[in-house]
């Protein structure tokens, strides 16, 4: 891209591409129909005047001594800063080469009539003490709440489809962002701030005058700026129109005859209009705070204006301007034009966000590669879709787009446009004129419409956890994002290519060329609040309980995130409040109750942190309708001395869907009689019978709940009977049979033996 003076210069015009030549580009599309395009200007070429460059110097760089830079008598002599034209012409040999303006206490800006802006760029590069020389270029605007405007189908503005891009998504609007789920959530809050740099605000707009805070217009030529004069401490947009008389000749030759934009004012809006004040439309985070940056004028506005105000906006420190006591945390950039990021774009970017603000930039309106500054390495670059989800056909598209959100689509070729942006703006075609709204016939489009609603949703996601940094917005909206259609469309689309030299209409976007998907506001921002709301943790003195027992519920050990503290207990029962006695102190950390009748109580707890941010669990105790019953079975009924018995406990059981898994048994009395062999902890243990008599035996089991139950079993060991032949059991030898044998023996007759 050439820069000379104002340089020679192709821009992406992010609001600025003409119906012609996008109805052109869609005629190529078989069997679509064609479709209104973003409804300003084309990209034009600006005549050469003086070739504008921006330079740093090394650190220690001899041009920074004030002694060496400095021609005699120069007014820069009361500048903190380098000029260091003086000593470079000398040495480099740049004829007509003139300090421009400070930006720091080692960058300032050059110009020359003698060579075009890369020419003179490169030239300064080359010298040893430079650090980096880049072409000063221009840059172009690219363009359920109770608000009348807000809803489908109203009727006091032409668009029927209302705010249809905050909506809650359907089949028909497939691309809108389901804001009306974040606002459950938060609908922002008064301390983020959202900086918007862009061609000012109209600050009486009534949708945006409670929301403005003190901002700074950085455009230090007094003819872009159209305000007569250069910086100062108002931002108001006086209007950027351009005539065809200028359009002919003089400054702004080439430009494009336009009326004024009021670009700054629709973005504004669309990030942070005020809601369900009754009046016309909601903004994306209604209860943030808008901070105007104004640094495009007539036919945009210069890097070095836009650098020096990401600085400032991000409460850095810029040469000659007062400080931001409103440092904001999110910068939306509805501007661009073609090339790639030089290095002041690099080190401004690294410096913001290390300052902690995210960067939002609008990826382009030419159906190309992305341009600068959303190629940027660490910025939100966002491209444009259609209300059905596909890319719409103006959005720049590449790897470096992030995230994809709503840029706007007619649909139909003539008549009302069906699917515009519609935001706050102004009626007045050159100076303001009466505050009102984008419709159908005064249509918004592009993706500087889609940034706004990222940096709106970025602000939302730091309303509910302000500790995120820019990584973790990038990183959580990506993640978030809802997955790209991908047919649907009609006949004629097909997958978004990666971008090429011939500009894209209509297309199936992929990850690859419009980033992770579409925006879900709802999702990034619930996915903030996950990560910062505190943990609720209730720690229970038993969840199984026999009636008559005392239960204890602990919440002691929740937490609340990084810098804050649990504040506030609240504990009610949910079910079972019949089943338990009276409760304790239900806004303590503990929770009491009694247990009284079988069945299941449930107890809620919510805890509270310093931040008012809370969170809810649930505790369920079940008070059983008993112990468990422990039963003893013998393997034999009729034990006797020296036998080895078996004792089982298989016929036990516990209740309330418990299990026995514990087993103790012991032997109550007969210790003498009886003795366990082997282990007394199993389902089963055995027992030496050694004498006889009654033992008593004792089973004791433990349910999976830790209650135990016991029985006792008793039963008689018998001796050993002698018989006949020696065998026990009363056998013929015993002394009762021999007394028997014996009595026997004397009362049969007597017999004589004969010899």
């Amino acid at each position: 891209m050439n820069h000379t003076g104002w340089t020679n210069w192709t821009h992406k015009a992010w609001l600025a591409c003409s119906a012609a030549v996008l109805l052109a580009a869609v005629a190529t599309l078989p069997a679509r129909a064609a479709e209104q395009g973003v409804p300003r200007g084309v990209g034009v070429t600006v005549p050469a005047a003086a070739a504008r460059v921006i330079v740093k110097f090394k650190s220690g760089a001899s041009v920074l001594s004030r002694s060496s830079i400095l021609s005699a008598g120069s007014a820069a002599a009361a500048q903190a800063g380098p000029q260091a034209a003086y000593t470079l012409a000398r040495r480099l040999g740049i004829a007509s080469l003139a300090d421009g303006r400070i930006m720091n206490e080692r960058m300032q800006i050059m110009t020359s009539t003698a060579m075009g802006s890369e020419a003179l760029a490169a030239k300064l590069a080359a010298d040893s003490e430079v650090e980096w020389a880049v072409v000063d270029g221009r840059r172009r605007a690219l363009t359920a709440p109770n608000d009348p405007l807000y809803p489908t189908g109203q009727t006091t503005n032409s668009l029927t489809a209302g705010q249809w891009y905050l909506h809650t998504p359907d089949s028909t609007v497939k691309s809108a962002i389901n804001a009306e789920a974040a606002w459950n959530v938060t609908m922002g809050s008064s301390s983020i701030v959202v900086a918007v740099l862009d061609t000012g605000i109209r600050p009486d707009h009534p949708d945006l005058t409670a929301k403005i805070l003190p901002g700074y217009d950085f455009i230090s030529d007094s003819a872009t700026g159209n305000d007569g004069n250069g910086r100062d401490s108002d931002p108001s947009d006086p209007g950027d129109w351009v005539t065809s008389a200028e359009d002919a000749s003089g400054t702004f030759k080439g430009c494009g005859a336009e009326a004024s934009s009021w670009h700054g004012t629709q973005t504004a809006g669309l990030v942070g209009a005020s809601a369900n004040n009754g009046i016309g439309m909601a903004g994306t985070a209604p209860n943030v705070m808008l901070l105007p940056v104004r640094v495009l004028g007539k036919c945009g506005g210069y890097d070095s204006d836009i650098i020096d105000a990401m600085r400032w906006a991000a409460g850095l420190s810029v040469t000659g301007v007062p400080t931001n006591t409103h440092p904001a945390k999110v910068l939306n950039m509805s501007l661009g034009s073609a090339g790639t990021c030089d290095a002041a774009y690099v080190e401004v970017i690294a410096e913001v966000t290390a300052a902690g603000a995210s960067i939002v930039v609008a990826a382009g309106n030419d159906g190309l590669a992305v341009g600068v500054p959303a190629n940027c390495s660490g910025v939100i670059a966002v491209a444009g879709l259609r209300h059905a989800g596909t890319k719409s056909g103006f959005s720049d598209l590449g790897p470096e787009v992030a995230i994809s959100a709503p840029a706007g689509n007619c649909v139909n070729a003539s008549g009302p446009c069906l699917y515009s942006m519609l935001s706050s703006t102004n009626a007045g075609t050159q100076g303001p004129g009466t505050n009102t709204y984008t419709d159908a016939t005064n249509y918004a489009l592009g993706t500087s419409f889609s940034a706004p609603l990222v940096a709106g949703t970025a602000a939302l996601m730091l309303s509910a956890k302000p500790s995120m940094t820019p990584a973790d917005i990038r990183s959580t909206i990506r993640s978030t994002a809802t997955t790209f259609p991908s047919s649907g469309a009609g006949t004629g689309v097909s997958a978004c290519l990666a971008p090429s030299s011939t500009a894209q209409t209509e297309c199936y976007c992929t990850t690859s060329t419009c980033g992770a998907g579409m925006l879900n506001a709802a999702a990034a921002v619930n996915a903030a609040v996950a990560a910062v709301l505190p943990t609720p943790v209730i720690s229970a003195s038993a969840t199984a309980v026999q009636p008559g027992t005392a239960v204890t519920l602990d919440a002691s050990g929740s937490t609340a995130s990084a810098g804050r503290s649990i504040t506030g207990y609240s504990w009610s029962v949910v079910s079972g409040d019949t089943l338990i006695g009276d409760v304790s102190d239900t806004s303590a950390a503990t929770f009491g109750f009694t247990a009284q009748t079988a069945g299941t109580v449930t107890v809620s707890l919510t805890v509270t942190d310093s931040a008012s941010a809370s969170a809810s669990t649930q505790q369920s105790v079940q008070i059983l309708s008993g112990l468990p019953t422990a039963r003893i079975s013998l393997s034999d009924t009729a034990p006797q001395v020296g036998d080895l018995l078996t004792l089982d406990s298989a016929n036990s059981s516990a209740l309330d869907g418990a299990s026995i898994v514990g087993y103790q048994w012991e032997l109550v009395s007969g210790d003498t009689l009886a003795s366990f062999s082997g282990a007394t902890n199993g389902a089963t243990a055995a027992m030496n019978l050694t004498g006889a008599g009654i033992v008593t035996v004792r089973l004791t089991v433990t349910d999976s709940r830790g209650y135990t139950g016991s029985t006792d079993l008793s039963f008689t060991v018998a001796a050993v009977s002698s018989s006949g032949g020696g065998g026990g059991g009363g056998g013929a030898g015993s002394p009762i049979w021999a007394a028997l044998l014996l009595l026997i023996g004397l009362a049969l007759p007597r017999r004589r033996t004969r010899g």
